[in-house]
């Protein structure tokens, strides 16, 4: 007898490419578009293009959920979150929001704020978001929801203005590993010329 095989892990990573991203944005259609019957001006809102990253996961060389990050001045925003049907229940979710939170941390968020349809409040708060209780609830393309805001603990190699530069300059989110520039070191430098005076 044949020994069951195990499901692909999960991973995520970030969208990279404008290919990644529209992949992004087809994950969330299913789920936005094909089954909450969200108006398509509602779902994609601007937002995609700017100041937002997109965790794509994925189980083997599938992309199975999504999540957006939106960047402000001293909170980062988590939205958008969806897994495909057929992938609900494995964990998908879970990580893409431990890695979410993980990714905010080390870019140096303290706080994660999110708005939670009321009947997701419970897996939010198993994250240890926390209901902003002193904001009244809302709604929005025809759910009721919740502000919700997790503190984050900021890792001791946090990326911030005293990173070493060629750290600052790699892919967002693989600040550990070397990016293309981390190979020029090694050629020598380019003599600068002056500039001419103009009269």
């Amino acid at each position: 007898m044949n020994a069951p095989t195990p499901a692909p892990r999960i991973q995520t990573r970030l969208a990279r490419t404008f290919d990644e991203v529209v992949m992004a944005m087809t994950l969330r259609g299913v789920t936005y578009l094909g089954e909450q019957y969200a108006p398509y001006n509602e779902e994609y809102d601007g937002n995609d293009l700017v100041a937002a990253s997109h965790l794509i996961a994925w189980m083997g060389r599938e992309p199975v959920g999504v999540l957006r990050l939106r960047w402000f001045a001293g909170f980062a925003k988590i939205e958008r979150a969806a897994v495909l049907p057929a992938f609900r229940g494995l964990g998908v979710m879970r990580a893409l929001t431990t890695d979410a939170m993980t990714y905010c941390a080390r870019r140096g968020y303290r706080k994660l704020l999110g708005h939670a349809q009321i009947d997701r409040v419970t897996y939010w708060q198993s994250h240890g978001f926390e209901i902003r209780h002193e904001r009244p609830r809302f709604r929005f393309s025809d759910y009721e929801y919740v502000e919700i805001l997790k503190t984050l603990e900021l890792p001791g190699d946090v990326i911030d203005m005293d990173a070493p530069p060629l750290v600052l300059i790699r892919p967002d989110g693989d600040w550990d590993r070397p990016g293309a520039f981390d190979a020029s070191v090694s050629r020598p430098v380019r003599i600068q010329q002056k500039p001419e005076r103009v009269a």
